[in-house]
């Protein structure tokens, strides 16, 4: 069975609200993730076309509320006519109300007692939207992380920790598939692979236990080349990869390499991750040039930035190493015991290329947090 056939089939024991039930509200803190192991090109609703691996950030999160109110048990409380006030950082946003509205309609049939609430939702990022730092992640993770608390609080469901967070990355993969990466701690795979007991392409899971201690404890310098809105977008993006003529290739290159991050990693192998890592960010964005219609998200300043990388990497026998976002903004990762020796190198020679001198110090994040 499925994870969509056993969602509709206890749909059914979530629909018994009680007029009486009080007003409530629930908050998340849910981080962003980045993409080691990168998706790109997806088939039916949501599903990828090859497994992915990511950590979770621990500074770049968002942060939603959800209010909720019982406003009736009615033949006018479909899907369809949901009522939703919705928030960005203080301000109404036209074109986030319309996919948070898209989102919650698509999740009603496997959380139908949401057709019978109001919401008043809020939500604020610590890092710059639609920039390419998988701003989609973290704000859909930290919504589907408030409904399935709101069903585990009305009606008592999902109390082993495995079965909530599985739920919340399926309802996250509904709103955008890397946020299905976003609501563990660390580690995940998403998406089916003979390597990760368990894996499935309906949701994400954990895989941090075998790893080496080294892949653990990575920082990652997040240098903003551009904080601006991506003139493709990453769901238009995936659709290029529809008829790209290499996209069977793509799809056979991510899987291998995942099979040789994986293995990297748990027998820390630096050199093996380090080419791993770089070749994925280089194809993502490759797949992007390549395709019918070729854009490039990349900028000058990304290109310097990934030759200083490699020229200090050279020079000083350290490990670190660049990765790529759907977008120009550049993550170095590095191991946090060398912080000492890498953010001099940083200061000097990368912030010059960023955006007002822009970068944030983040690192391998705990997870998301319930806040109420």
């Amino acid at each position: 069975m499925t994870l969509a056939q056993k969602y509709e089939n206890e749909a059914g024991k979530l629909t018994g609200i009680s007029p009486s039930v009080s007003p409530g509200s629930v908050a998340w803190r849910s981080p962003s993730n980045i993409a080691l192991i990168k998706y790109w090109g997806k088939r039916d609703f949501q599903l990828p076309q090859n497994p992915s691996l990511s950590f979770v950030l621990e500074e770049s999160f968002t942060e939603t509320s959800v209010e909720y109110r019982y406003r009736g048990n009615n033949g006018n409380t479909g899907s369809g006519n949901l009522k939703v006030d919705f928030m960005f950082e203080g301000q109404p946003n036209f074109v986030f109300d319309l996919r948070i509205n898209a989102f919650l309609q698509k999740v009603a049939e496997f959380l139908p007692f949401i057709s019978h609430f109001e919401f008043k939702i809020e939500s604020r990022n610590s890092f710059p939207h639609s920039s390419g730092i998988a701003s989609s992640a973290s704000a859909m993770s930290s919504l589907a992380l408030c409904l399935v608390s709101i069903e585990k609080d009305l009606f008592g469901t999902l109390k082993n920790d495995k079965d909530f967070f599985t739920k919340a990355s399926f309802i996250a993969r509904l709103g955008s598939g890397s946020a299905a990466r976003s609501v563990y701690g660390d580690w995940s795979v998403w998406g089916k692979n003979k390597l990760i007991r368990g894996s499935t392409d309906e949701a994400a899971v954990n895989v941090n236990n075998e790893l080496k201690p080294v892949f653990k404890s990575l920082a990652d310098a997040i240098l903003i080349v551009d904080s601006g809105k991506k003139e493709v977008s990453s769901s238009q993006g995936h659709k290029t990869m529809d008829g790209h003529p290499f996209a069977s290739a793509r799809y056979r290159q991510a899987r291998e390499n995942l099979e040789k991050l994986i293995n990297a990693m748990v027998i820390g192998d630096e050199q093996s991750f380090i080419s791993v890592v770089e070749n994925e960010a280089l194809s993502l964005h490759a797949m992007m040039i390549s395709g019918n219609v070729g854009y490039s998200l990349l900028k000058e300043a990304t290109w310097n930035i990934i030759g200083r990388i490699r020229e200090f990497r050279m020079k000083s026998g350290l490990f670190l190493a660049f990765t790529l976002d759907a977008g120009p903004n550049v993550h170095l990762l590095y191991q946090l015991k060398d912080a000492e020796a890498i953010k001099p190198f940083i200061f000097s020679e990368l912030l010059s290329l960023c955006e007002n001198k822009h970068w944030i110090d983040d690192r391998i994040g705990k997870g998301p947090e319930r806040l109420f």
